[in-house]
């Protein structure tokens, strides 16, 4: 399905700038780089024990705190098909490196609605499974069927069906292994499960009062995602405009007890059951009640319209970020007992 430009991997770059990999534009070199476009290229660097390995996708999930002294392996293979349906789903396969916006669009495109929930979410088709990305009621597990990686230590391609890749909120087996930061697995595609049997998911209060400003009151899926669009681009800054990795912290669960007694002292605080009986808490929320919405610390801040985004404002390094990130946790952890957890991944 992906395009095969080359079986043979170029050598790797030496000492590449890789302040435009990141959406926070953030300073920092490779020692070493290498752009991956097939499959095939990447078993030219599985093995390579002496050099520390990072695969790298759109880098819209990452905090770059300096120079890193090893390979990045930057994740380009596209293509996109259906791989094939049955009487309950399509199934539709993206190449790693493939902008997941895109691919979203495409497969509302040709028909197949599912992922309309999660558009405009930044980032590759590969890294969306890593991290579970998740928004306005669905998570990606809810549609994954199984990815194929490159295991960088035998050069070796490796399927993962959903069970395999062991999904949590906003969590998978490769950040649970630590596979993500040492560059275990790169992975090449991943094939989604998009029921013929659409039900459309409007319940989040940001998504139905915006289409009901809109006069839809039974919406189609390219309206939901219409929808989640406006509402992303009014709450979010665009990170080429305002360098950011959009939602900084995660939202919090804790045990109902816990989520008793905060809201009873704390009336305003919105409150999400989860099926196991734990309480998912609003982090933008706590961040704001903190003070923080708004403020800055030095070249980066919490942004005006949506607290729980850091942004940068000019000039920021990954020491600035890790601060003023300690600075909000320790101001939520004093004023509610919360414990705030950072989304993206340090580098």
């Amino acid at each position: 399905m992906c395009p095969v430009a080359s079986t043979e991997a170029s050598q790797p770059q030496v000492h590449v700038d890789l302040t435009r990999a990141n959406t926070l534009a953030l300073p920092g070199h490779a020692a070493l780089y290498a752009e991956i476009t097939s499959a095939l290229q990447l078993t030219a660097f599985a093995g390579r024990t002496t050099d520390r390995c990072f695969i790298l996708g759109g880098g819209s999930n990452l905090v770059l705190t300096g120079d890193f002294d090893g390979l990045v392996v930057h994740m380009a293979i596209t293509g996109r098909e259906l791989a094939g349906e049955d009487a309950d789903a399509w199934y539709v396969r993206a190449g790693a490196g493939e902008n997941w916006n895109d691919f979203v669009e495409w497969t509302l495109a040709q028909g197949w609605p599912g992922l309309e929930n999660l558009s405009l979410i930044p980032g590759t088709v590969g890294a969306a499974p890593i991290q579970n990305i998740g928004a306005y009621g669905l998570e990606v597990a809810e549609r994954f069927h199984s990815l194929a990686a490159c295991d960088m230590h035998t050069g070796r391609i490796v399927d993962f069906d959903r069970n395999a890749c062991r999904f949590g909120y906003r969590n998978s087996i490769f950040k649970q292994e630590g596979w993500y930061l040492d560059g275990r697995y790169a992975i090449t595609e991943v094939t989604f499960r998009l029921p013929k049997v659409w039900q459309p998911l409007t319940r989040y209060a940001d998504v139905a009062a915006e289409l009901a400003a809109q006069g839809i009151v039974t919406a189609n899926a390219r309206q939901i995602a219409a929808a989640v669009i406006a509402v992303r681009q009014r709450k979010l800054p665009d990170p080429e405009q305002i360098p950011n990795v959009g939602s900084f912290f995660h939202n919090p669960v804790v045990d109902a007890a816990m989520a008793d007694r905060l809201h009873s002292a704390h009336p305003g605080l919105p409150l999400y059951p989860q099926s196991e009986g734990r309480v998912k808490l609003a982090a933008g929320w706590l961040i704001e009640q903190a003070g923080w919405k708004g403020k800055n610390l030095g070249p980066v801040g919490m942004y005006e319209k949506q607290a729980l985004v850091l942004v940068n404002r000019g000039g920021a390094t990954g020491a600035d970020v890790a601060m003023l990130m300690q600075a909000v946790q320790r101001d939520v952890r004093i004023k509610f007992g919360v414990e705030l957890t950072p989304e993206p991944i340090f580098l």
